[in-house]
């Protein structure tokens, strides 16, 4: 997700526009050849270029977008890693990039100006891609994959408190104050959609005192040692899995859908209509559960997130090396 602040929306979209002519990107060169799409090649002699912004999750969907127009036959130009939210969306509106990768909430919210979430995913999208059709752009299915807050604690602390859901958090807020300890970063501190209004929305008391402000990356850390009893985070992200954080159930909805689907060229996608049965089958796939995998593989081990894709990829069937 790593959304930008809707009031940032003038000076960001100001900015891209001067600076979103985009750098020239490279070519991908991966040798794959068709698996459980792309079969009879139906994208030969198209040329495309794949967008994604600069972190993690976003360089993994990126590739894959690429490497599966690849296996349909396409030349692909790669265009990752473009910096913030509004240049990757600015890329495929301007017609400078084909096809990226974004998320419901982002559209809604961010791009669209909306305040209030629609808390039902399939709606959100419906909602999103509606409204957007007159920007020159088409939302393709979207996944399960849900990149939204949320709060975790580490296994310990799961066993000792025994919460599952916020609204858990907020009875031990009241049952037990010095329980509560936060981990998080400036910008969840204050943002609405962060903890002011989750507070509000679970009558939920956190004193200041008990709240302790960081670098996002460290929040993961903090919390798996127990130096906060909660702390913030984003659910796709490798660290909790490979941290063995439990993530607390949103009972009452509070945070938006953050789901990830492929937003296409509304005029790319009508000359070339087969990109829509090639990418839905991968967007099935991408889950929570996969993209903390494919995160983690980054994030922890290291790993290429090129690479990563590829593998990915690969082990599903959907193309061949």
């Amino acid at each position: 997700m790593r959304r930008t602040a809707f009031a940032a929306l003038a000076a960001g979209l100001a900015t891209v526009l001067t600076a979103c002519g985009l750098t020239s990107g490279s070519p991908m060169v991966d040798t794959v050849r068709p698996g459980t799409i792309g079969k009879g090649r139906p994208l030969a002699g198209a040329d495309f270029t794949v967008a994604s912004k600069e972190f993690t999750e976003q360089l993994v969907l990126g590739a894959v977008l690429g490497i599966a127009l690849e296996a349909a036959g396409a030349k692909v130009v790669d265009r990752t890693g473009i910096q913030g939210s509004f240049g990757a969306r600015a890329a495929v509106q301007r017609g400078e990039a084909d096809v990226s990768f974004e998320y419901t909430g982002t559209g809604w919210i961010t791009y669209l100006g909306h305040t209030k979430p629609e808390p039902d995913p399939r709606k959100q999208w419906q909602k999103v891609h509606d409204e957007d059709l007159r920007n020159g752009l088409t939302w393709l299915a979207p996944a399960d994959l849900n990149n939204t807050y949320a709060l975790a604690l580490n296994p310990a602390n799961a066993r000792k408190y025994g919460v599952h859901t916020l609204s858990d958090v907020a009875k031990l807020a009241k049952k037990d104050p010095g329980a509560v300890t936060l981990c998080v970063d400036g910008e969840f501190a204050v943002r609405e959609d962060g903890l002011p209004g989750m507070e509000r929305a679970y009558g939920m008391h956190v004193p200041a005192s008990k709240i302790r402000k960081m670098d996002s990356g460290i929040v993961y850390t903090q919390v798996a040692k127990g130096a906060c009893t909660f702390g913030e985070i984003f659910t796709t992200d490798g660290r909790v899995k490979a941290l063995n954080l439990s993530v607390l159930r949103d009972d009452r909805h509070f945070f938006p859908n953050y789901n990830a689907a492929p937003q296409v060229s509304s005029a790319t996608l009508k000359k070339y209509p087969a990109i829509r049965s090639i990418l839905d089958p991968i967007t099935r796939k991408l889950t929570n559960d996969v993209a903390q995998d494919l995160n983690g593989k980054v994030d922890v081990d290291g790993q290429d997130p090129h690479e990563v894709a590829l593998d990915w990829l690969v082990k599903e069937g959907f193309v061949k090396r």
